[in-house]
């Protein structure tokens, strides 16, 4: 909390030099409710310290002359890091950035508190932007990329604010340094941001993912009564997202009024948004964009439903796998349905599902055989 303003108010505790400055290891506790310890000299900071400001973040490194200089670690009131370079004061130089968890969320260049050059901005899941930021420090431009978690698929082309406006498929090429560049797939389409709305699915309703449709493909299940299922197109490896559940955005009430049956590919998104693929949408030929409505249920899933931010269909759930899975082999998740129900008719959940949960418990519960 740097300040060149004389009124504001401070009390210090920690000794004092002859003009009553703060003259090594001291708390200084601003009327803001900002407070600072670490060294000064002569009431300027120089040495290592560390401020804590009111909304709970913080701010440490060293300083000389009142100034932060080199290495510092600014940490968020929710938890999130900051590693930064500083001059004077001010964010100039290497950057790295860590939310809550740990995950790496940014990577490139500060100049005068500005993201500044070509960054990386990284998501929960994975997947992140590339590309050089403009002015004010954000991922606009012509040449920005949203790359795929398998660190190779891309879309390469115009973004506003990260956001995809029109790009085509590309592939990235030097993945292993922080400046690759980006290879344009020949006569790939157009790919815009096309968020789904209560009534529209897509606007592109065939046209494929790039990355989904490298690594899955619909066949027929291989469960009874399981219809279409999915498929890997490649080993794969655990913790890899391979394919994407897109659909209209509708309400849990409007899902809680109506018949099971209708409800047959739908995800809960978030407290207030359900992801559903209405009939006649559930068949390929008229829906392929997306196909993770076409996993199927298993107690024992070989995959699991992860949070996503699609480029071009935004907040979704993705198919992670769980543990390493052979080409060819049928990828299936646990549905979810609540067990737990005070109704005698058991758990809210379809038919299908009551007796496929009955059988497998009298399956876990039976005594493994001699």
């Amino acid at each position: 909390m740097d300040s060149d303003d004389e009124n504001i108010e401070e009390v210090v505790e920690g000794p004092l030099d002859e003009d009553d400055l703060p003259h090594g290891f001291c708390t200084v506790t601003y009327s803001s409710s900002d407070r600072f310890e670490g060294h000064f000299s002569h009431g300027e900071k120089n040495g290592k310290g560390k401020f804590y400001f009111f909304d709970g973040s913080t701010l440490e490194g060293f300083y000389v002359d009142d100034g932060l200089q080199g290495q510092g670690v600014y940490t968020y009131e929710d938890g999130g890091l900051l590693h930064g370079t500083y001059v004077d004061g001010e964010l100039n130089g290497p950057a790295q950035e860590y939310d809550s968890e740990g995950r790496l969320t940014f990577k490139g260049q500060y100049k005068d508190n500005i993201r500044a050059g070509e960054c990386w901005v990284y998501y929960p899941d994975r997947g992140c932007v590339f590309g050089e930021v403009n002015k004010d420090g954000e991922m606009t431009g012509k040449s920005i990329a949203y790359v795929y978690p398998d660190c190779q698929t891309a879309l390469y082309g115009c973004f506003v604010e990260g956001e995809l406006i029109e790009a085509r498929e590309a592939t990235m090429l030097h993945p292993e340094t922080d400046r690759p560049s980006f290879h344009v797939v020949a006569d790939s389409p157009v790919y815009s941001y096309d968020k789904s709305t209560s009534t529209c699915i897509a606007t592109h309703t065939m046209l494929l993912d790039p990355y989904e449709s490298k690594r899955v493909f619909v066949a027929d299940s291989l469960i009874s009564g399981g219809g279409q299922g999915l498929f890997a197109k490649l080993d794969t490896e655990p913790n890899t997202v391979v394919a994407f559940y897109n659909g209209v955005r509708i309400t849990h009430s409007e899902v809680d009024s109506r018949d099971w049956l209708l409800n047959g590919n739908t995800i809960s998104l978030d407290e207030d948004t359900v992801i559903d693929v209405p009939q006649p949408f559930d068949q390929l030929d008229r829906y392929c964009a997306s196909l993770g409505h076409k996993g199927n249920h298993s107690f024992l899933p070989n995959c699991k439903y992860d949070p996503y931010i699609h480029p071009r269909f935004g907040p979704l759930k993705c198919i992670r796998t769980l543990r390493a899975v052979q080409r060819n082999e049928e990828l299936t998740v646990a549905y979810g349905y609540d067990h737990e129900s005070s109704e005698k008719n058991g758990p809210e959940a379809p038919d299908w599902y009551k007796e496929e949960l009955k059988v497998f418990q009298q399956t876990q519960a039976a005594p493994p055989s001699q």
